[in-house]
């Protein structure tokens, strides 16, 4: 799909609107990455009880926090490639729908092999962040796209966070009903499951592919192509640029993923918090995106509009550098009272870092958006694969780990700086930014 070739897209974001394709597609997409947030991570602030229930050890539930991550790297790569030929409206179905079995029979887990299966094939639904990206790249226009791709991923990703507050009261329902603790947890999953598959439902009657219309209608009046056929995937993939955003992003998403995965059990083993306290403070972490990666997209959507595509390059590397610092800080925090603040500056920087990736992303190579897309969100689990791998390894206390990713963050940080745009492809950008400010406002049925 070739979104230079679509009209059409809007030029301003309404959130008060569900009117037409624009502000419909953008409310739908969040929601739906919700909901895959919350039936990814739902399991997470059970791990206490899934613990004991199966005998796991430590290293057992890292490895399977690192099973539920590792499968999303090809996921997100290979949704990229379905994206740009199938569109997103019957992928999104899909993805929603099967993803909903294996969310629903975790339960049927009954040792570590089974468990680290289903965590495995729950992980796939990961691969939703690229659609919801992709979807709103093509909805609107390049003054608003990286609000609306921070905004629909950043509300998305609050998933992770309500997970940790709503389904230890969940299960603390369940129990009023079942008695059984080794039974709550199984039962409790069977809700976000149940979630997921009425919302590949509602996806798939309310959205469209594009402003136009569907991608199979516009394909045949000749107004998009599928740029798969063309090479475009290795296009994408040869480019240095995608590598780097690739890498960058291991260092931001990759870094929530980890924390979301494994937040909750951290607070009760180093501060003796219960189930419950410890989801509602790590339920914290995830919250902040309700406007943290917003912000990160808006600002590099104001640093795009007064210094070009540059400006949103160097922002992004002053946010990593941010992130890593606060990273730092917060491994070292011994008492609740300060690690509780720390987490939460800790976790703005993480998300505005994460929506200032996607503000650039768009630009990249519009030709392949999917495949692009696909790959820099694969640096998302692939990062978050490395720091399982460290959190489990033998001899390295957790908190010493995450002092090692702050590191690390910061090290990467640098790397924003060699994202790189041909003068031409600025000049492209920025008279396109200034046709889009002085255009008129969108119809009153698409943004009213």
């Amino acid at each position: 799909m070739n979104q230079n070739e679509l009209t059409g897209k809007a030029t301003s974001i309404n959130l008060k609107s569900f009117a037409g394709p624009h502000m419909r597609t953008f409310h739908l997409t969040w929601l739906a990455f919700f909901l895959c947030f919350f039936g990814w991570f739902g399991i997470a602030p059970l791990l206490g009880e899934v613990r004991e229930d199966l005998n796991l050890t430590n290293s057992q539930v890292f490895t399977s926090l690192i099973a539920s991550v590792f499968i999303t790297i090809f996921a997100r790569v290979a949704i990229g490639w379905v994206l740009d030929r199938v569109g997103p409206r019957r992928t999104y179905t899909g993805l929603l729908i099967l993803g909903s079995f294996p969310v629903m029979l975790i339960g049927l887990s009954q040792n570590f092999e089974t468990f680290v299966m289903f965590r495995l094939l729950i992980g796939v639904i990961g691969a939703s962040f690229v659609i919801t990206q992709y979807h709103t790249s093509v909805m609107f226009a390049p003054n608003v796209v990286g609000t609306a791709n921070a905004t629909t991923a950043g509300w998305g990703n609050l998933g992770g966070g309500v997970t940790q507050l709503v389904m230890p009261l969940v299960m603390t329902g369940v129990l009023f009903f079942v008695a059984n603790e080794e039974l709550g947890w199984r039962v409790a999953m069977v809700i976000p499951g149940v979630a997921l598959f009425l919302m590949g439902i509602v996806y798939y009657k309310f959205t469209q592919d594009a402003p136009e219309g569907d991608f199979a209608e516009l394909r045949a009046q000749g107004k998009v192509t599928k740029q798969t056929e063309s090479g475009a995937f290795a296009n994408a993939a040869r480019d240095p640029r995608v590598w780097l955003l690739f890498v960058i992003y291991g260092a931001c998403f990759g870094i929530e993923l980890t924390i979301n995965g494994m937040a909750s059990l951290y607070f009760q083993d180093r501060f003796g918090l219960d189930i419950v306290l410890a989801g509602v403070i790590a339920s914290l972490f995830g919250l902040m995106n309700i406007f943290a990666r917003t912000t990160g997209g808006m600002f590099s959507d104001k640093f795009g509009i007064r210094t070009g595509l540059r400006g949103r390059t160097l922002l992004l590397g002053g946010l990593l550098l941010l992130e890593g610092v606060a990273l730092m800080i917060f491994s070292r925090m011994e008492v609740l009272i300060l690690a509780i603040p720390m987490l939460i500056v800790f976790s703005i920087f993480v998300q505005m870092s994460e929506g200032a990736t996607f503000g650039v992303v768009p630009f990249v190579n519009k030709k392949a958006l999917g495949a692009v897309a696909g790959i820099v969100g694969a640096g998302g689990n692939a990062g978050a694969v490395a720091a399982g791998f460290l959190l489990r390894a033998e001899g390295v206390a957790v908190e010493d780990a995450l002092l090692y990713f702050g590191v690390i963050v910061v090290c990467i940080a640098p790397l924003a700086l060699f994202v790189r745009f041909p003068k031409r492809v600025e000049a492209i950008e920025r008279r396109r930014i200034r046709e889009a400010l002085e255009s008129p406002t969108a119809p009153a049925s698409v943004l009213d």
